[in-house]
């Protein structure tokens, strides 16, 4: 979705900025995530989805500059938000979980 949603952004430089960091966050969740799967350890755990957290953090910021300037429609925006918001939680929640049994 949001490789899809930058290539809706404005060729300005400012939609170039924005579309080269989101798409920078956004891809990242899902290949940090894929790390996460493979850890080893807790400790290693632990520091790979708090990285995966910091991305999808990020890609919520990202999104609220995208729905702020009006670069796309707020309702296809919004969308994804609440997605990245609903993972966000689950990361968030999954650190602490850990983070309490450690």
């Amino acid at each position: 979705m949001i490789i899809d949603l930058v290539d809706k952004l404005p060729n300005t430089i400012a939609g170039r900025a924005v579309a080269n960091q989101i798409v920078r966050s956004g891809t990242s969740v899902g290949a940090n995530y894929r790390a996460v799967c493979r850890a080893r350890s807790d400790r290693e755990f632990i520091a790979k989805m708090t990285i995966v957290a910091e991305e999808s953090d990020e890609t919520l910021f990202w999104l609220e500059i995208i729905m702020d300037k009006q670069y796309v429609s707020k309702s296809e925006v919004e969308y994804i938000w609440k997605e990245g918001n609903k993972l966000t939680a689950i990361f968030v929640s999954s650190l602490k979980t850990i983070k309490a049994k450690s």
